[in-house]
């Protein structure tokens, strides 16, 4: 299985929040702006509490002397009134800000797994072969979650704190500078200590959601592998790797979470300290007689004091609201940054402009491109000129002196040239790693050549869009993929244009029409994991009939009969007959009596055509394939 890197010693980009919002933005451009608005009604309300008792003080204080209280009460009363009013609002607005937070965070979460998915579908075959199943799923589960629980919990939460923070702050500094220095002193000591502990902690949250992704993948690859571990005896082996896989996720979340939760206790006993402190310093001040310095010009009194130290309450507590979600942040952005990783990776490229349509012919025997389905098909190739070509597909398939290398430092195939005329069956024989796969996925553009070229009737392969190319092809696997759904689905998948009459025919060709029909529901059975009701030789089946409903001029059979047992591969065989007739057909052989008739028999031996010719000729020339076929020599 591939695995990516656990990423040890990364950690999320300073970017990555930025890059969120303003995603989000694009998302719901009215109604994040109108959430923030809610948001900031909601946290500077919570700030007016400390207006009003320095306010409701120094009412106390005037009317104490003369001893006026009717006067007082029905001021104090009219405060009351104005606050209770605030809270309204303040009510009004928490409650619009909660449900259209629900539909922002829950909307974007679907807008990215969409955008996720249409971009996955872009990307090369490349890509899927260097990452686990497991792994790529983690995106759409894990990563997902973290950013959910950030983007409708801690953004608000963090939003509402920084409000009430700057708002409560302004607040101060009104009243007494002096008094304010002394609470910025401590919140200078809170943000070094909160960026110190957050900057260990990042790095170590990120690991923590790639070593979770490994997990997935490997859990993934054990359940597919649960018959091979069990006919085996493997389950102790598997157990000690997932452990292995799981003490590192334990580990670095353990570390992580040591050090965000360390943060809340250390943030909670300095806003005590700063409390006392500012309790000491006012009641000094306001004792000594000395000078206020603030921007009300008003002289220290306990109307000061008192509501001061409310205010100072509640900043350590804003501060300790943004350290309780520093944990949760730090961790959703480690998923977003995986998240944007996979957004950022390149997709497939095409710079192909030769397209596939339908064609007819014309009265000059010409042909031309025709807006209704025929049952003539032609590459239309425009020139430079403005001039437009058609070229009737055929499935004429060659390749002139071709290098490959998945990697650029180790080449796996090697000046290969070889030729399929239309119609001709082509097989390719060769043992594990001899390079037989690769040369189909060349033909189909799944990975692009080094050097040389191939041409399809004619046209330099490069020059066809990637989708028309594919469409002229069809495929049949060794391992099938069968998708939810009833068999005629699965099989209209090879052409969804298909009616169930030529579904049916395909099935017949096939030789699938017959075990159908005894299912349950016939073609209306529904198949769910991959095909788990149907024996790997129904599924196969399948797989064929869906290639045939295509009806494509080249056909790549990749060990299509190698699951297969004997009794089922000979009514497999029958119809795979009929499927290569009058089809360029690409074989990678199995079994060697599945190619006998062969046009072309290709022997391939680490990357190079070492043998070619049909079966009489190989036989005569006893090398390499007279050894495989006598049993001298065996397929590994």
């Amino acid at each position: 299985m591939s695995r990516t890197t656990t990423g040890r010693g990364q950690r999320a980009p300073k970017g990555v929040m930025k890059r969120l919002i303003r995603t989000i933005f694009e998302f719901y451009p009215v109604l994040l702006p109108l959430t923030l608005g809610c948001i900031l009604i909601n946290a500077i309300v919570s700030s007016v509490p400390s207006i009003f008792m320095q306010n409701a003080i120094s009412i106390v204080e005037d009317h104490y002397a003369s001893g006026d209280w009717s006067s007082a009460s029905g001021q104090i009363v009219k405060l009351l009134t104005i606050l209770i009013i605030m809270y309204v609002i303040s009510l009004i607005a928490g409650i619009c800000y909660t449900q259209l937070m629900a539909i922002i965070t829950q909307g974007s979460l679907a807008k990215l797994r969409e955008k996720m998915f249409d971009h996955m579908q872009d990307l090369p075959i490349r890509y899927f072969d260097t990452h686990s199943h497991g792994d790529i799923m983690s995106y759409y589960t894990n990563d997902i979650d973290t950013l959910r629980q950030m983007i409708s919990q801690s953004l608000p939460q963090m939003t509402i704190s920084a409000v009430t923070l700057f708002s409560v702050f302004c607040i101060m500094m009104y009243y007494s500078i002096w008094l304010a220095l002394v609470v910025v002193c401590g919140v200078v000591i809170m943000t070094l200590l909160a960026r110190h502990i957050s900057s260990h902690s990042s790095s170590l949250f990120l690991r923590q959601q790639i070593n979770i992704a490994r997990a997935e993948g490997y859990i993934e690859e054990m359940m597919n592998g649960q018959k091979v571990i069990k006919v085996f005896c493997h389950e102790d082996g598997a157990k000690a790797g997932f452990d292995e896989i799981n003490d590192e996720i334990y580990r670095t979340a353990r570390r992580a979470n040591s050090y965000a939760n360390i943060l809340m206790p250390l943030l909670g006993n300095i806003g005590n300290v700063m409390y006392v402190i500012v309790a000491l310093v006012g009641g000094t001040l306001l004792l000594s007689g000395a000078p206020n310095l603030s921007f009300s010009g008003m002289a220290f009194s306990i109307s000061i004091v008192v509501p001061f130290l409310n205010m100072t309450k509640q900043f350590a507590g804003a501060i300790g609201q943004v350290s309780n979600q520093v944990n949760m942040v730090v961790m959703a952005l480690a998923g977003t940054h995986r998240i944007f990783t996979l957004l950022d990776e390149e997709k497939e490229t095409d710079e192909g402009y030769v397209t596939l349509v339908n064609a007819q012919e014309n009265e000059k025997g010409e042909l031309v491109e025709c807006p209704q389905r025929t049952n003539i098909w032609a590459w239309k190739h425009p020139h430079h000129d403005g001039t437009v070509t058609y070229t009737r597909l055929q499935g004429d398939v060659r390749f002139f002196d071709v290098d490959f290398a998945y990697v650029p430092e180790k080449t796996v195939l090697h000046h290969i040239s070889l030729y399929a005329k239309p119609g001709q069956k082509v097989a390719f024989v060769g043992s594990t790693g001899a390079g037989k796969t690769t040369i189909t996925n060349l033909i189909n553009r799944f990975y692009d050549i080094a050097d040389g070229k191939i041409r399809y009737d004619g046209i330099n392969i490069k020059k066809i869009k990637k989708a028309d190319l594919r469409h002229s092809l069809g495929i049949v696997l060794q391992d099938t993929n069968l998708f939810t759904g009833t068999v005629m689905e699965n099989i209209r998948y090879g052409n969804l244009d298909a009616t169930d009459e030529e579904c049916i025919g395909a099935a017949r060709l096939a030789g699938a029409d017959d075990f159908i029909r005894r299912l349950p529901e016939g073609y209306n059975t529904m198949l769910m994991g991959n095909g788990s009701n149907l024996s790997q030789g129904q599924r196969q089946l399948l797989a064929i009939a869906r290639a045939a409903v295509a009806d494509p001029p080249v056909m790549i059979l990749d060990e299509a009969t190698s699951s297969i047992d004997t009794h089922t591969e000979a009514i497999v065989q029958r119809g795979m007959d009929a499927l290569m007739h009058g089809r360029t057909t690409f074989y990678i052989a199995h079994r060697l009596s599945t190619i006998q008739n062969a046009d072309a028999i290709m022997v391939l031996d680490h990357g190079r055509i070492i043998e070619r010719g049909t079966h009489e000729d190989l036989i005569k020339l006893h090398g390499t394939y007279y050894q495989l076929y006598t049993g001298a020599l065996e397929l590994d």
